[in-house]
């Protein structure tokens, strides 16, 4: 019987259209940053031009986390995103194969590639994705988060944990709420 490998880095993907991916994938950093390893958090959506919670309390915890995005894909014009999405990519995947972190973050990686508005198959290439998972150094920790996870990253993953949505105050007309979303 082979003995099992806890030293092989994981890929963890948070998928649904449920509340909380992005919120496990945090916990987990907080988690991961308590037992002494090194963490980065890629945001591939939200923009570092408005403030979130989590990024105020991962400057005092010491966690980096980077937002390479532009925001909401209606907020901007389609060249601006795909400018971001290519950087973003570009950076993730710098960090990712040189090996200094114990765990990255890829939030909302799959919302990126989901994108259906406007091309992003050139600027955020689906092989090469797989292909940085795949051959990432051995230790790396990787976690993707994000609705719409292709089947690809789910057949290559460790764990895929689907958010299902039962019940949302947004359903009742509450906006996003201060401290909960954002």
């Amino acid at each position: 019987m082979n003995k099992p490998d806890n030293k092989r880095g994981l890929v963890l993907v948070y998928t649904g259209d449920g509340k909380g991916k992005t919120t496990a994938a945090l916990g987990l950093a907080v988690r991961a940053t308590g037992r002494g390893k090194r963490v980065l958090v890629v945001q591939f959506i939200k923009s570092p031009e408005r403030t979130y919670g989590e990024k105020i309390v991962f400057d005092r915890l010491g966690i980096e986390m980077v937002q390479k995005g532009v925001g909401f894909t209606w907020t901007k014009t389609p060249e601006e995103h795909r400018a971001a999405l290519r950087e973003a990519w570009r950076y993730a995947k710098e960090q990712v194969m040189g090996g200094q972190y114990d765990v990255v973050i890829l939030d909302e990686l799959n919302n990126a590639l989901a994108i259906e508005r406007f091309p992003v198959a050139d600027v955020l290439p689906l092989d090469d994705v797989l292909d940085t998972i795949k051959s990432r150094p051995r230790h790396v920790h990787l976690v993707i988060t994000g609705r719409d996870a292709r089947p690809e990253i789910t057949a290559i993953a460790d764990l895929v944990t689907e958010m299902k949505a039962v019940k949302h105050y947004y359903d009742e007309g509450i906006p996003a709420v201060l401290g909960v979303e954002y």
